[in-house]
């Protein structure tokens, strides 16, 4: 299959119907087509940006069957290519049916040429930022950090950190805040470092209480306490040759801050109820949400430890602070995870986009993925800012020329009736409208 193009493909029996529209949408490359196998042949040779579909084509014109086929074979054939089904039929079971099946609007006929131009204009501007984001991600993918997905200008910069500090031993401390990606980045040092084909080994600090937390960390003997069976190795232990990331540190009791700072001096570790040095080379990376230096000046982190496990530290921005990433990360986790979940891939509505695009983000990418999870579960079409439980943003929002007439048509009325305070024939005059005509309208939108 041919480039993506901006083309715009209108599949529709009748002649005059396919003319009418070619000449409204002159500035596009328009390609007709008058039945679905030559419309499927079109979509395989073009990879329109838009197609606009009569649900009505021969052999079933007075019916939607020909047409929701032609709409599954264009989806199969060109997933990226956004389809607007245009029928004269009212059923609305026929819209939800389009909808559900990959459609990105229903039109009703008869054709409103403006109406329907606008509706265009938006499923273009969709699909180039989808190409948009798709290039992008792409671009993201010759990053050296595995699974990090960023056009953003900063997280390649801490990218290009993590690289070079992964060639070194030095103790890394990554800093930011839930749900940013600091175990992906210390996931990243490891393995581009040395000790790649050593073991990455991984505790949560703020997990495990702080009675279970010294065993998990340096093992204990066998007998060592009630229900210790056997010698069991620590995770420390487990690091040995590897990686060592102990994640949210700032939690870490200050009884264990202590001893963890023996190991990272000694390198040796002593199990739990044992008496033997053992020896440990292992290379520490950790991480927090916490403001160490705060911890200290209030005496709950301790200042030597905080130079040991920190002798490089790297800053990791919120995801409202590179808001570049948050719509190629939705692209990525939806891709991943629909394919993971077996679902097919809706895609996201014009809404849903601009919504990601202006949300600040509070949980950062793991509430993102957290909402994308929930939507794809329960989504009916294209993944809606309705469906993410987000707000759309105010900015984004694109009136139809219909819904703009009506707004325009109600702010006109209100004032010439604040205006003449509620003469009805001055308000007439200055609307340029007859008495009854504004009786009708006052009705139309409740003013009466």
């Amino acid at each position: 299959m041919n480039e993506p193009t901006r083309t715009l493909l209108i599949v529709d029996d009748d002649p005059g119907i396919r003319g009418q529209l070619k000449w409204a949408f002159d500035d596009l490359e328009c390609t007709l087509c008058a039945d679905r196998p030559s419309a499927i042949k079109a979509v395989r040779k073009e990879a329109p940006a838009v197609v606009l579909l009569d649900l009505g084509l021969p052999p079933d014109t007075d019916g939607p069957s020909e047409g929701l086929s032609a709409l599954r074979d264009i989806l199969a054939a060109s997933p990226d290519t956004k389809v607007i089904i245009m029928t004269g039929q009212k059923e609305r079971s026929y819209a939800l049916k389009s909808v559900s099946l990959g459609a990105y609007d229903f039109y009703e006929k008869p054709l409103d040429v403006d109406e329907l131009r606008l509706i265009v204009r938006r499923a273009l501007k969709l699909y180039d930022l989808e190409q948009d984001n798709r290039r992008l991600q792409l671009e993201s993918q010759a990053n050296a950090i595995p699974d990090l997905i960023t056009a953003s200008p900063k997280m390649k910069s801490i990218g290009d950190q993590i690289m070079r500090l992964a060639k070194t031993d030095v103790s890394v401390l990554i800093i930011g805040d839930s749900g940013t990606g600091k175990e992906l980045l210390s996931r990243g040092v490891h393995s581009l470092s040395r000790r790649s084909k050593g073991p990455f080994i991984a505790i949560n600090c703020a997990a495990i209480p702080e009675n279970l937390l010294e065993s998990e960390l340096f093992g204990y003997e066998r007998g060592a306490f009630t229900g210790a069976h056997k010698t069991t190795i620590g995770k420390i232990e487990q690091a040995h040759e590897g990686t060592l990331m102990l994640d949210e540190i700032g939690d870490l009791p200050l009884s264990l801050q202590a001893k963890l700072l023996r190991v990272l001096q000694e390198k040796t570790i002593e199990r739990v109820g044992g008496r033997k040095q053992i020896a440990i080379n292992f290379r520490m990376v950790c991480a927090t949400n916490c403001d160490l230096e705060k911890a200290i000046a209030e005496g709950h982190f301790r200042e030597d430890l905080y130079y040991r496990v920190g002798e490089a530290v790297v800053q990791v921005p919120p995801l409202r602070d590179r808001p570049e990433d948050a719509l190629l990360i939705a692209h990525h986790f939806l891709d991943t995870w629909s394919h993971e979940q077996g679902l097919k891939n809706p895609g996201f509505a014009g809404d849903g986009l601009a919504a990601i695009s202006h949300y600040h983000w509070p949980g950062n990418v793991r509430e993102l993925q957290s909402r994308i999870k929930r939507a794809l579960a329960t989504a009916n079409g294209r993944i809606s800012a309705a469906d993410l439980d987000l707000a759309e943003s105010p900015d984004e929002q694109i009136l139809t020329i219909k819904m703009a007439r009506q707004r325009a048509e109600l702010d006109s009325i209100q004032k010439a009736m604040a205006q003449t305070d509620g003469n009805i024939s001055e308000a007439a005059r200055l609307l340029d409208v007859s008495r009854p005509t504004l009786y009708q309208l006052l009705n139309e939108h409740g003013l009466r």
